[in-house]
């Protein structure tokens, strides 16, 4: 049997053994992350209960970082499970899948990560919104990536990866360690820096009119994205079932909110985003907002990346159409068209 090429797509049934694998994968992947942090959290401040001589090591290298800075210690996690983790998974199994699903998990358990922190602040009214609304955008974008999938674990890898793979095939074991390991640390740690702010700066004030406006604004984020996205999957299956119909596709979606924008799910990403991290401007540290910025610089790009895709390998015909869709329809946030122009 010849050996698999990176980037196959080999669909798998639902109770298959790489299904089931990869399902426990999903589950495990952080075990290691939970046990430290219940170590360190529950015995830091008494370090001599520690009477094996491993574990007494463990906690006197490590208590003093991880109770002094819980960004440090946020970071440690995720380089050792996460970075390098993933990444060893990923080049056992030839595809890097296993950090999409964690893509909509790491961020609320980050924030759990700083809550629980023995030197956090008291819990408040402010960290129950925040994290409540972290769970809400996990649970959205988790619904809309396993839906996606077809209820699999595992069934691909970003198309990103995958062609970085084939361009590069024997760099890519090492390549990949940069371009999906380490890359991912900077954005998915620093768009949660605001979750940090809200539970470690003392003394916080009561809740206020600014609280009230980034958490409608994230509301506002999440129900923009979530409908982009159900619109998308419905065109998806139209699509489908034309094409079972032996009906022609429909080859641009330009009705709902897509008739706006040409990314609206990816507009109710950033608006949420970015009214998160409005949580932490009202408590003085505009600068947790950097995770934030740079997930938007690498948005844009992944952005640019995607149309030309689009452009360089559709067929000529729904290539031009789109090229009109782009002169005509805002890049980002849903405006006015250009032009009245209706795709057929």
């Amino acid at each position: 049997m010849p050996a698999p090429v990176w980037g196959d797509y080999v669909p798998h049934d639902h109770f298959s053994f790489k299904n089931c694998l990869n399902a426990l994968l999903t589950v495990g992947a952080l075990v290691p992350s939970y046990v430290s942090t219940w170590l360190l959290y529950s015995r830091c401040e008494s370090q001599s209960a520690a009477k094996e001589p491993f574990l007494a090591a463990f906690l006197a290298a490590a208590c003093e970082p991880a109770l002094a800075s819980p960004i440090l210690l946020a970071n440690s996690l995720f380089f050792a499970n996460v970075t390098v983790g993933f990444w060893a998974i990923g080049l056992l199994q030839r595809s890097f899948w296993l950090i999409d699903p964690y893509w909509t998990l790491i961020p609320p358990l980050l924030g759990h990560l700083y809550q629980l922190h023995p030197r956090a602040a008291p819990s408040s009214y402010r960290s129950t919104i925040v994290l409540v609304l972290l769970w809400a955008w996990s649970a959205r974008l988790t619904h809309n990536y396993f839906r996606r999938e077809e209820w699999k674990f595992g069934q691909r890898e970003d198309w990103r990866y995958t062609k970085m793979a084939m361009d590069f095939p024997r760099l890519w074991p090492l390549l990949s360690f940069f371009a999906v390991g380490l890359a991912q640390q900077p954005m998915l740690v620093g768009i949660t820096l605001p979750a940090y702010t809200v539970h470690h700066v003392v003394p916080q004030p009561p809740l206020g009119p600014a609280d009230a406006l980034w958490t409608l604004l994230c509301v506002a984020g999440l129900l923009t994205a979530r409908v982009a996205d159900d619109q998308l999957h419905a065109f998806m299956r139209t699509n489908e079932e034309r094409v079972a119909r032996g009906e022609p596709r429909i080859r641009l979606l330009e009705t709902g909110l897509w008739y706006y924008s040409r990314h609206p799910n990816y507009f109710g990403e950033q608006l949420w985003w970015w009214a998160l991290g409005g949580f932490a401007v009202s408590l003085g540290q505009p600068e947790m907002l950097v995770g934030t910025a740079f997930n938007s610089l690498v948005l844009a790009t992944v952005t640019v990346m995607t149309e030309n895709k689009m452009l360089t390998r559709w067929a000529p015909e729904r290539a031009e159409l789109y090229r009109q869709y782009i002169r005509t329809t805002s890049p980002l946030i849903p405006w006015f068209k250009r032009g009245s122009r209706k795709v057929a």
